[in-house]
């Protein structure tokens, strides 16, 4: 895993240009990974802009998601569903075209840190999940076992949807 004080971040790119700021913001969330009050709470914030910008990933993405999956194991307590969405979410970009190939010195710990994301959900199982959480844990399980399609359908379930889905109202 690419060490968070590594100038290699530097040649990594995120939406917005060079990744050297990303460490920072994994060190502020390893301190502080407990649910965000809102969506614009940092530094999930951020790293969801900077990392999965409108659906398409870059470099940083790549490794910063085997600090973020490190983080999820580390912590004790409950977690904010971004460990899982956020993960899943850069899977689902960088299988469906909308994003760089994976550098190879970064491919090996992405690809265990996707395979980690099964051990995640144990470990915080006992802890309360509300609709996001479950949707995103869902989502995390299927990128994990390679169903992307399932995946991405999960992620981008809503309240609506699922009315719809259990009615059968289709239009």
């Amino acid at each position: 895993m690419l060490s968070l004080g590594d100038p290699r971040w530097k040649e990594l790119q995120h939406a917005y240009g060079e990744a050297a700021g990303v460490p920072s913001l994994l060190q502020a969330l390893a301190a502080s990974a407990g649910p965000r009050a809102g969506y614009e709470e940092e530094p999930w914030f951020s790293l969801w802009s900077m990392l999965c910008h409108q659906g398409d990933v870059y470099t940083a993405s790549y490794a910063a998601i085997p600090h973020i999956v490190q983080i999820a194991s580390e912590a004790t307590g409950p977690i904010d569903f971004s460990f899982f969405a956020l993960p899943a979410a850069v899977e689902i970009a960088r299988q469906t075209g909308r994003g760089p190939d994976i550098p190879e010195a970064y491919a090996e710990d992405y690809r265990r840190a996707l395979e980690r994301l099964v051990e995640n959900v144990s470990l915080h199982r006992n802890d309360a999940w509300d609709r996001s959480m479950l949707l995103a844990v869902a989502a995390a399980q299927a990128v994990a076992k390679g169903h992307i399609d399932i995946a991405e359908a999960l992620l981008n379930l809503d309240a609506d949807w699922i009315v719809k889905i259990n009615s059968g109202e289709f239009d």
